[in-house]
């Protein structure tokens, strides 16, 4: 029997087991649920163990537990860790959802017409980190584990990952692989497969800019005084040319420029413009002149006020000239910059850039640090190998928008790359109410993970 059939042999219970940890309401960020955060531990290092993983342990932390396991089945083989989370969102607001968040439910929809389980951390990230226990379970039963493996699952993804990075700092050893499997993310289509190669790294900062030591009468001041508000809004205006690229000086001296070959790669992803611009009620689109609207929002950095605010904001009228106003702003960054070098430039930028009738503060909150898995690599073709295997198409590589700090954390304590092989999709409202996941995608992804196993092993020879 090959993985594939002990998989049709067995999927009700798959899908039973699925619907068992997705009814415990492991939210991180309320306190009122560490019990059910440590029950969903145990659920996970239970199932480990019945699935074949030797040395299980709910390994404490300051905050949440971490699960790990191990599989080792030949020295000379490569070692493959899986990463993954128990932990969820919290479900509010719950009275948008259609069902209760922690009472799965299982509905066909237009886009899942096989059905999709609605419930809270259904896809982000309790369905896709089930996906690996399972496909474990199959290879172990049907002797076909090419790769020594290792799971290491916590329980603080929804909160940042707080005491992850202490863990494998202390657990150097413990964790030595070869690479790092993660299902967390989302691929283009159920009929277009896609694998992230590419996440944008993160500078938050805050800005503070103060004129007069109090509010003052605008119109017994105003004209006389600069306004913290209109130098704020001048000093952001200015940080983009008429082209949209950012001048602040410096931001794209390690910008690593994607190949024209890689572009190409991309612009195969079905993508409308004007189904875009109709979703998000825009009549045109913005970004940096000479690339795509896809380019814009995944291989180039950015730069976005996040929240801006001085004065009066309440309700009717206050003749006020503030006395100081501030805006959150954050960097998106790609490969070749770096967190701390950037938020550094732009702190000077914009020290440098005020004018003497103002004093500006300038505050790095946090950030994180662009990945890149090259297309050439032995990971990445890996898992395309079996994403054509089981999808019967090439994946397309695609880069991330978003940020994802721990993967650069896995390469900077590691040294080994991460597999971004989600089967999620960008619909199933991760985060909202109405979290979903299709019965397709998580069989679709309990097939296709022994098939990286199976080629990322004969890659390696």
């Amino acid at each position: 029997m090959n993985h594939s059939e002990y998989l049709e042999q067995n999927k009700d219970r798959f899908l039973n087991e699925l619907l068992e940890i997705l009814r415990i309401p492991s939210v991180s960020a309320d306190s009122k649920y560490a019990e059910d955060v440590k029950r969903t531990a145990a659920f996970v290092a239970e199932k480990l163990k019945a699935a074949g993983a030797d040395n299980v342990e709910i390994c404490p932390t300051a905050g949440h537990p971490i699960v790990y396991g191990e599989k080792f089945v030949d020295a000379a083989l490569p070692t493959i860790l899986v990463y993954g989370h128990y932990d969820v969102q919290p479900a509010d607001p719950v009275e948008l959802w259609h069902s209760p968040p922690f009472e799965p439910v299982i509905k066909q929809t237009e886009e899942h017409p096989e059905g999709a389980i609605y419930a809270r951390g259904a896809c982000d990230d309790k369905g896709q980190m089930y996906m690996h226990v399972k496909a474990f379970e199959s290879m172990m039963n049907t002797g076909s584990l090419t790769c020594n493996v290792k799971f290491m699952i916590e329980g603080e993804e929804e909160v940042g990952s707080a005491n992850l990075g202490t863990f494998i700092k202390a657990n150097k050893e413990k964790l030595k692989s070869d690479v790092v499997l993660v299902s967390d993310t989302s691929m283009i289509a159920n009929d277009t497969p896609s694998i992230d190669v590419g996440l944008r790294g993160l500078a938050y900062m805050e800005v503070e800019v103060v004129g007069p030591n109090r509010d003052l009468h605008s119109g017994v001041y105003g004209g006389a005084v600069a306004n913290p508000a209109t130098i704020l809004c001048q000093m952001i205006a200015a940080m983009h040319d008429e082209n949209n690229h950012i001048t602040i000086p410096g931001f794209y001296d390690d910008v690593i420029t994607v190949s024209d070959a890689d572009r190409a790669e991309m612009a195969k992803a079905p993508f409308s413009e004007e189904a875009y611009k109709k979703d998000l009620g825009i009549a045109e689109t913005w970004g940096e002149k000479g690339y795509s609207t896809v380019e814009r929002t995944s291989i180039r950095p950015t730069l976005e006020v996040n929240g801006i605010w001085g004065g009066y904001i309440g309700e009717g009228s206050k003749t006020v000239l503030p006395s100081k106003a501030n805006a959150k702003i954050s960097m998106r960054l790609v490969p070749g910059q770096n967190s701390h070098k950037i938020s550094d430039l732009f702190k000077a930028y914009f020290e440098n850039a005020a004018p003497a009738n103002v004093k500006v503060t300038v505050t790095a909150h946090h950030g994180g640090e662009p990945v890149l898995t090259p297309t050439d690599s032995v990971e990445f073709r890996a898992a395309a190998m079996a994403m054509e295997k089981t999808f019967g198409k090439k994946p397309i590589p695609t880069r991330g928008g978003g940020s994802i700090p721990i993967i650069a954390l896995f390469e900077a304590e590691l040294g080994i790359k991460s597999v971004l092989m989600g089967f999620g999709l960008d619909s199933d409202a991760l985060h909202s109410p109405n979290e979903k996941y299709g019965l397709f995608n998580y069989y679709k992804g309990i097939e296709t993970i022994p098939y990286f196993y199976q080629f990322y092993a004969e890659l390696n020879k």
